[in-house]
């Protein structure tokens, strides 16, 4: 039997809703409990092009919603000159650079809490989605919330129960993703 590639599962918890009026403004909620490791979303995204993001998106409200992308440059690592004068060729492969994505679906709709965070959620860019699971068991009507990392550009409704101490993107997102 052939594999189809061209092709992408979406699959989503039955029973998520969006409420409109909490704390934090749209939250993600489920109206029944959830065990530890159910996927709860699996959310294509659309990958934007560098220049459209300087040009439109960092100018509109959009620009609030959407995710780091790692992707491909196009140009190609130039040639380097060795000490002994020779010309060494350097990879032509393209260089890794980061772009924006937006998560269709409910993955923009996920709030943030670094001390409450139920949700882990991990790129999968060759299907060019983002998953999210439950990171641990989940009761009826709880948020459902996510960390954003350190770099907000918000203020942090948690702060005053956050450590000061500044930690690196690393080791936030070391707690986010699952194993596999």
């Amino acid at each position: 039997m052939a594999t189809i590639t061209d092709e992408v599962k979406l699959e989503r918890f039955p029973h998520l809703y969006v409420k409109l009026d909490t704390p934090k403004g749209r939250g993600v909620f489920s109206t029944a409990p959830i065990c530890k490791g159910t996927i709860l979303d699996i959310c294509p995204v659309l990958v934007l092009p560098p220049d459209e993001i300087t040009r439109h998106i960092e100018h509109t409200t959009l620009n609030h919603y959407t995710y780091n992308w790692p992707s491909h440059s196009s140009a190609k690592h130039e040639d380097s000159k060795q000490p002994n004068g020779q010309l060494e060729q350097s990879s032509r492969e393209p260089r890794r650079t980061t772009t924006q994505a937006i998560v269709l679906g409910l993955g923009s709709m996920f709030n943030h809490s670094r001390l409450h965070q139920n949700v882990a959620w991990q790129r999968d860019l060759e299907r060019q989605v983002v998953v999210y699971r439950a990171l641990r068991d989940i009761a009826a009507d709880e948020e459902l919330c996510i960390s954003y990392g350190d770099r907000l550009t918000f203020k942090d409704a948690e702060q005053d129960g956050v450590c000061t101490d500044q930690e690196s993107e690393i080791e936030v997102l070391s707690r986010i993703e699952l194993e596999p």
